[in-house]
């Protein structure tokens, strides 16, 4: 069955000479980025978008704003399938990891694993799965173990041997707020995370989250436009130091410019009730180049992979392993 060996870690340097490997989800930030004519100056663009944020936030002892830098790593987890008596291995999920270099003293500090979360099986739940239970419903609705498969896989990735020896902490995950909830300011400011916000319902991707294990918290920091969905394990404010929220904020929130410019490159920030919209019309557009109609498409063509070479062929025995794996 599943167990410490059926894991192994890759990484990959991201940087402007980055190029997305055969296994790399194509909708992914990082990759999406990395494609056409323009991929060189998307990569260089974005890298220094993440460098003026950090060090923005990290103002302290850096008059000039130009202390600090940020290298990332793309780091994927496959999945050995001799479980299933396949000699072949699955990409099962991808995340960031980031290192912080101090230029003044001169050296490296450990970031943290997370920012970003790729994951095959999550197209397939989400663009290939709920549409098909839902095509002849008149009201939406998710089966009753939606997300337990990936939730067991993903609990069974932090908890292995493989991940421990790469990664001091468990991940730390920021992505955008849903358009389909309203957050409410509170009264609650932390000195890196900023302002925090609160919603009565969890978002659909929260629920997802939370079979993963992973509490959620929104926060916007100190001249941003919007909140930030920060999905974590442990305890959100004590567990990271400062940099390394830091270099999580800067990487995201980077991303989130390109990706959704219309909520996190806005003209005018968050309001105390804020909903997040895609139709909104007062945001400047960064000079990057993200094709999102395109990023759209392929994530159910990378469902409908997932289906063909993961969940289908192997359904009895994963369905065998999550049930004995939850129990």
């Amino acid at each position: 069955m599943i167990q410490d060996s059926t894991f192994s870690i890759h990484r990959l340097r991201f940087d402007e000479t980055y190029h997305p490997s055969d296994r790399t989800r194509l909708t992914t930030n990082f990759a999406n980025l990395a494609r056409g004519e323009s991929r060189q100056e998307n990569l260089r663009n974005v890298i220094r978008m993440i460098d003026n944020r950090f060090n923005e936030l990290a103002h302290w002892d850096n008059p000039t704003r130009d202390r600090y830098s940020i290298e990332l790593e793309i780091v994927s987890v496959e999945m050995d399938l001799a479980f299933a008596g396949k000699n072949d291995s699955f990409p099962l999920i991808e995340v960031l990891y980031t290192t912080i270099v101090d230029k003044k003293e001169n050296r490296r500090i450990e970031g943290l694993a997370g920012n970003s979360f790729s994951s095959y099986v999550r197209d397939y739940d989400f663009s290939v799965l709920l549409p098909k239970y839902n095509k002849d419903k008149t009201e939406f609705s998710v089966p009753h173990n939606y997300g337990d498969l990936h939730g067991n896989l993903f609990k069974s990735v932090i908890n292995s041997a493989a991940y421990k020896k790469n990664f001091k902490k468990r991940p730390l995950i920021c992505l955008s707020v849903s358009t389909n909830r309203t957050y409410h300011r509170t009264e609650n400011q932390h000195p890196i995370l900023g302002v925090e916000y609160q919603q009565r319902e969890f978002s659909l991707t929260d629920e997802y989250f939370a079979k993963m294990g992973m509490k959620v918290r929104y926060f916007m920091p100190s001249n941003s436009a919007a909140p930030l969905a920060f999905y974590f394990f442990g305890d959100l404010l004590s567990d990271y130091s400062t940099l390394e929220l830091i270099s999580t904020i800067s990487t995201m929130e980077s991303f989130q410019k390109v990706y959704r410019p219309e909520i996190y490159n806005a003209n005018a920030s968050a309001a105390d009730c804020y909903k997040p919209s895609l139709k909104h019309q007062d945001y400047s557009n960064t000079l990057i180049i993200y094709d999102r109609e395109e990023r759209t498409q392929l994530a159910t063509a990378q469902g409908k992979y997932t289906e063909e070479n993961f969940s289908e062929p192997y359904y009895d025995v994963l369905e065998q392993w999550s049930a004995s794996y939850a129990a």
